[in-house]
């Protein structure tokens, strides 16, 4: 029956081949025209409907700041477990943290001249740094000593005895990305008081890591070595910093630094966790998150209100648009990232113990603004493997704006990086965050709704093409 193809063979599967593109093509086509249609009504969705500014005003201005262990972190937890579980989630429940709890004082710190020429006992605005400890009653006084890094007072450290350090090193105006500028600088602040207390300084001052010129000091960890004196450690405004590095090329310039902090030792704590299971591959999980904690200045509405309203709000529009994944989408909101990191590496070791595999894990941790696309890391088997899975959806994702480069992720989601998932920071405009960033200008009136719901929307589109296609 088949004698009149004999010897032509090649016809048939050629035309076979012909039919099977044709076929294939139409297919992809499809299903691209489906992913369009679906990435387009998440943000229709998150646009119009979103709730997540309501839900960060009442955290940034209702509760307000919350650094690890406070009062305000506890209310925090209860609220975002509120609201996880009134939307809908399959599961939601709370993971244990111990944490190490900072406290202000019941005065705010000072920081004032002492007798200058010019100046008299001016006062200038400063914060004291997470981790500072506190000084006598009279105060921690001594001419000031300046430096532009670590590495300078170390080679001039028979200097510092007695002195107050000052650090004074700005960021880099020549980054384009402000977070360069800002890992450029930021050592002075985390190691910098450490390193004066070791070499006999009274108390330490350093420049705020901010990207302008601006009067609001901001705060941040400083890491101080169980064997070294914690010594007042506070920062100054860009602005004042300006002033005071200005005075000392004129002549020697003394001061007095006060603080009234309090380290009041191990709490117990929460992270703050809710999920849709998936209905296919639920043993692989897609975690989208930001951390709970912030600091005690300001409502901590960029640094990570934002990130965590985002997250619940991902899920909360795909339960609104009836979306059942094939994989578990899981909301993880981690507690005490500012000053300890135990809420990710409490999450990542429970996780390992339960032998879960976090396909993907994507973090909002770096503000409220327009989202630009994402950075995403992996164990180096695996990112070249993961960079052309994320390559296939860039048609996707550039009506959006979005780009996919290889970068950082996230603090909290590092921990993860055993699991050899793929691991992704949302990356938005970067050139606003560091006005408001562990400053008391961090409330509800620095985030526009709209830019907010942008990047909501851009994870939620992500996680729909991971959970779609997976990563292979």
């Amino acid at each position: 029956m088949f004698s009149e193809f004999s010897g032509k063979p090649s016809h048939i599967y050629g035309l076979f081949f012909f039919s099977f593109l044709i076929l294939a093509t139409r297919i992809q086509a499809q299903t691209q025209d489906k992913d369009v249609l679906f990435i387009r009504s998440i943000y229709d969705q998150v646009l119009c409907s979103g709730t997540s500014y309501s839900w960060l005003e009442h955290i940034s201005e209702k509760i307000g700041g919350r650094i690890a262990g406070s009062p305000q972190s506890e209310q925090a937890i209860s609220f975002t477990h509120t609201i996880l579980d009134s939307i809908g989630c399959d599961t939601v429940w709370n993971l244990p943290c111990e944490v190490k709890y900072w406290y202000r004082g019941s005065k705010r710190e000072t920081f004032s001249l002492v007798s200058h020429p010019d100046l008299g006992n001016q006062s200038f605005k400063v914060l004291a740094l997470g981790g500072s400890g506190a000084s006598t009653p009279k105060g921690a006084a001594g001419e000031i000593i300046e430096f532009k890094s670590l590495d300078e007072a170390k080679t001039r450290n028979k200097e510092i005895p007695g002195k107050i350090v000052y650090f004074s090193r700005p960021f880099d105006q020549k980054h384009l990305r402000t977070f360069h500028a800002y890992g450029g600088a930021v050592d002075q602040r985390v190691f910098g008081p450490n390193l004066a207390s070791k070499y006999g300084a009274t108390a330490c001052v350093i420049r705020s890591m901010g990207s302008r010129i601006d009067p609001w000091p901001h705060t941040g960890v400083s890491i101080f070595e169980d064997s070294v004196k914690r010594i007042p450690a506070v920062a100054l405004s860009t602005q004042d910093a300006e002033i005071l590095s200005k005075l000392l090329q004129k002549g020697p310039v003394k001061a007095k630094v006060k603080t009234y902090c309090e380290d009041r030792g191990l709490k117990p704590s929460y992270s703050v966790i809710g999920e849709i299971r998936g209905s296919e591959f639920p043993e692989q999980i897609i975690l989208v998150g930001g951390h709970l904690d912030s600091w005690d200045v300001g409502g901590g509405a960029h640094d990570d209100g934002a990130g965590c309203v985002q997250a619940m709000e991902v899920l909360h529009t795909m339960i609104k648009m009836n979306y059942k994944p094939k994989r578990t989408i899981r909301c993880v909101l981690f507690m005490n990232e500012e000053n300890g990191l135990a809420g990710g590496l409490s999450y990542a070791k429970w996780s390992n113990e339960n032998k879960e595999f976090h396909l993907a894990a994507i973090e909002s941790d770096a503000g409220g603004f327009t989202p630009l696309g994402f950075n995403f890391d992996a164990d180096s088997s695996m990112v070249k493997s993961y960079a052309q899975a994320l390559g296939k959806w860039s048609e996707l994702l550039d009506p959006y704006d979005l780009k996919i480069s290889k970068g950082g992720s996230g603090a909290d989601i590092g921990p993860l990086k055993s699991q050899k998932g793929l691991l992704v920071g949302l990356s938005p405009d970067s050139q606003r965050y560091f006005e408001y960033h562990h400053t008391e200008a961090d409330r509800i009136k620095a985030v526009h709704p709209r830019e907010l719901s942008l990047g909501t929307a851009a994870m939620a589109s992500l996680i729909y093409l991971i959970d779609q296609y997976g990563l292979q």
